[in-house]
């Protein structure tokens, strides 16, 4: 039985602990409530540009001494952004819990942002939009992005481009870090076998010079979408995506979404899996996927397929959001969705790293952490009713179609 705990400390940080009698590993994350749609388009990617600078040294230590520390720990420590956060994550054995915590206070609070390492670290990131436009996948799902939320920054890509990365100078990431990086729009999460009055200490040392204030960001909704496009590019298959429009993180039928997701594209046992995969062997990878914001959400269905098979694979993910529509599910396929869904979750929950990451990404998002318990709940509680609602709210609509490959 786990003991969770959440405390305001007096500069504003919010600290969530989970007490796991018997764990061997101490995971600590801060969550800063500011990601890639709270920049303006000269700043796109520069979040994930203080994401990897972060980890190039402090006031104290260097990139290497970072690099040393976890290791002499036989430790991790990592970092990645999304539209709506950026979240720096370590996992030490417990008897170094104060090392680990004292690292990523460090880091988070004292980092250096010198001119030099950013220069680097520049051109480490332009390296990785140029594997991500050799990629085509990477490529078809940026466009879909941009046409769901054109004009939007939740269509920007996430690291940027590669204009907005060259023309981010030093002082334009100093102030970013400066005005976002605060107590108020920030959330540290530790999970493991010490009580929270012992972590509470270590996360208030550790983080003892953050700055008061809230940093997030005033948000401004999407509003309307793009069109249908067609990349050509020299590729063995043509990658498709599709989808629209879908729910908000808080919406009261994300539950029942997320049960619709799955029969039609979510498992091994979906609809699109076995008629394009199984039935006919269409395609290596078909999936659907739904992503939830704020304010805002969206749903897609992505696949890969040869060229001379590309029109029957599209029709046949068409034929299936009809045939969604017009008959909704059968109980069976919910029963099993159910199951699913709440097996997954709970299997997922058995490390400490994946209870931190849930309790720091839900208080940083959310405000609040919906009880294990209460999450099982809300899926089982999803009916035949539910689940006709949410197919009227979300795949009513015609979708957005991007298509690349061989012209």
């Amino acid at each position: 039985m786990s003991d969770l705990r959440i405390t305001h400390l007096d500069h504003g940080l919010r600290v969530v602990t989970e007490q796991v009698p018997g764990a061997l590993s101490v995971a600590a994350g801060a969550w800063v409530g500011v990601g890639a749609r709270d920049e303006s388009p000269a700043l796109n990617g520069a979040s994930h540009f203080l994401e990897h600078l972060l980890f190039k040294g402090t006031a104290t230590r260097s990139a290497h001494d970072i690099s040393r520390t976890i290791d002499r720990c036989g430790g991790d420590i990592n970092a990645f952004t999304n539209k709506e956060y950026t979240a720096f994550v370590t996992r030490v054995p417990q008897r170094h819990a104060e090392v680990g915590l004292d690292l990523l206070g460090d880091i988070l609070t004292a980092p250096a942002l010198r001119d030099a390492d950013i220069e680097v670290e520049r051109q480490v990131i332009l390296e990785e939009i140029a594997m991500d436009d050799d990629s085509p996948d990477d490529v078809v799902h940026r466009m879909f992005a941009e046409q769901l939320f054109v004009d939007h920054p939740l269509g920007r890509e996430t690291a940027g481009t590669r204009d907005s990365v060259l023309g981010i100078s030093g002082d334009d990431v100093r102030e970013f870090f400066a005005r976002h990086y605060r107590a108020g729009s920030m959330v540290v999460s530790v999970a493991g076998p010490r009580s929270h009055d012992e972590m509470l200490a270590l996360v208030a040392a550790g983080f003892a010079g953050l700055s008061a204030g809230d940093g997030r960001a005033d948000r401004t909704p999407p509003a309307g979408t793009g069109t249908n496009q067609v990349l050509v590019d020299d590729t063995e298959q043509v990658h498709l995506v599709l989808g629209g429009r879908g729910l908000a993180r808080d919406d009261a039928d994300r539950e029942a979404l997320d049960v619709v997701n799955h029969i039609l594209g979510g498992g091994l046992s979906s609809r699109l899996f076995d008629v394009i995969r199984e039935q006919r062997g269409l395609a290596y990878s078909v999936y659907s996927g739904t992503s939830c914001y704020g304010d805002a959400g969206a749903w897609l269905v992505g696949a890969g397929t040869l060229p001379d098979n590309a029109d029957e694979v599209l029709s046949l993910i068409i034929e299936q959001l009809e045939l969604l529509r017009a008959h909704g599910l059968t109980d069976d396929e919910i029963d099993v969705a159910k199951g699913a869904l709440t097996g997954t979750f709970e299997l997922g929950l058995e490390d400490t790293g994946s209870r931190m990451t849930r309790n720091g990404a839900l208080l940083c998002t959310r405000g609040e952490i919906v009880p294990v318990d209460e999450q099982v709940r809300r899926w089982l509680g999803v009916d035949q009713a539910a689940t006709r609602r949410a197919i009227e709210r979300v795949y009513t609509a015609d979708p957005i179609v991007v298509t690349l490959g061989p012209g």
